[in-house]
């Protein structure tokens, strides 16, 4: 694999996406009806007092709108298109549940595990006894896109390093989606080093356990399934890990289906977290959008995992520290420890600049200068003395936000 050489460019700025409010006749006509019954009792009122009434009946159909939509139906084609792609993708075969029935088993959402861009996750008890984790989607402007990325994506998965859909709820506005429980919540609360929430680090064993458990999974993602799967939004927060630290790949909102013939992905908007998202992802100029834009987040989380902190770090007193790749690079160069604050017996420093290596290549900027999922598995299992320490990454993922609908 050979690197290349280019000069310093910034891949920004970003399109803004702006959604449109559509509107109903019948909506209209509720409106409509209601300010006529109010006139016609109101055959004693001054002209002022009835131009008061009809302002509150405006104010009224606007406040109303919301609800009216959903009784109305004004969602209805947003929910076949959910039920006709349900069948599509045999995902017709997963238990579907009543909100009732959702609302009973978390308890009226009692216990609240998490929240992400896309909504709240809540901690549910099957009927049986089994736990799960209840994942209650955000209103969208998207028209549930999310949702049917999800059981598109999941509904066709089956692998150990990828997280199980059991279930489902749609009902009217509400979705729902319900999965198997992690017990050890999100690998983001287990590998950064600071907060009131920090927990004791993991072992160097079960981070290089974690890391080749998430190359696997993405490697089944790309080629495994009869339609390859792009993630797009690979971060440690969204890596579950089960009772053994087992890690499972979640959260598929943005994910993408690809043909297996198609190595190029047609995409419309830039989408993905900001310090994982892939140079091409936001210009079309470096590259295509491929499965390599999965690889770059993969090693941006990599080298998360070695350094226990995040990619960026705008408090950081020296310029090289801040874009957290350029230093673990001249740390590698040094034959430094990879560690800020700890220091690292020399077995574990093995294992931590084998990931850091392989970090390195790929968040290369040209995708052609990246490793395949199935590479990186081999370059994770080699003898450490055979991997070549790749050139200094030259751009970073913009630490300023991507247009709302895109970020998870």
């Amino acid at each position: 694999m050979v690197g290349r050489q280019y000069n310093y460019v910034q891949y920004l700025p970003l399109l803004r996406v702006k959604a449109k409010v559509g509107s109903s006749n019948e909506v209209a006509q509720e409106c409509e009806s209601e300010a006529f019954s109010i006139l016609n009792n109101a055959n004693c009122v001054t002209g002022g007092a009835i131009a008061g009434f009809l302002i509150c009946i405006t104010i009224l159909c606007l406040y109303k709108l919301p609800t009216w939509k959903g009784h109305f139906g004004l969602n209805t084609n947003s929910n076949k298109n959910i039920e006709a792609l349900l069948k599509v993708h045999g995902a017709i075969t997963l238990k579907r549940y009543k909100l009732s029935n959702v609302k009973k088993m978390t308890n009226n959402f009692k216990v609240k595990l998490g929240q992400g861009g896309f909504g709240s996750v809540y901690k549910g008890k099957l009927p049986n006894g089994a736990p799960v984790a209840v994942k209650i989607l955000n209103a969208s402007k998207k028209d549930g896109e999310e949702f049917m990325n999800e059981v598109a994506s999941i509904s066709r998965t089956s692998h150990i390093n990828v997280v199980t859909l059991l279930g489902f709820s749609l009902e009217g506005r509400k979705r729902v989606l319900i999965y198997e429980f992690m017990p050890n919540g999100s690998l983001d609360k287990l590998i950064y080093r600071k907060g009131p929430e920090t927990i004791a680090p993991l072992s160097w064993d079960i981070i290089y356990e974690i890391a080749i458990g998430i190359a696997r999974g993405l490697e089944y993602l790309h080629i495994g399934c009869n339609t390859r799967i792009l993630h797009f939004d690979i971060k440690p927060h969204n890596i579950l890990l089960d009772e053994k630290f087992c890690p499972k790949i979640s959260d598929f909102g943005l994910a993408k289906l690809c043909p297996r013939n198609e190595s190029i992905i047609s995409l419309s908007d830039a989408r993905g977290t900001m310090g994982y998202v892939a140079p091409e992802v936001l210009n079309r100029h470096f590259a295509g959008v491929s499965l390599k834009s999965d690889v770059y987040s993969y090693g941006m989380m990599l080298l998360e995992m070695v350094g226990g902190r995040k990619n960026t770090n705008a408090e950081a007193s020296n310029m090289s520290e801040i874009y957290f790749p350029h230093w673990i690079f001249k740390r590698l160069k040094l034959g430094s420890d990879l560690r800020l604050e700890e220091e690292i017996a020399p077995e574990e420093n093995e294992i931590a600049k084998r990931l850091a290596i392989v970090g390195l290549w790929c968040i290369q900027t040209f995708p052609n200068d990246r490793p395949t999922m199935s590479r990186v598995i081999d370059m994770l299992e080699v003898n450490i003395n055979s991997l070549e320490i790749p050139p200094k990454p030259l751009l970073s993922s913009p630490t300023t936000s991507l247009p709302e609908s895109s970020i998870s």
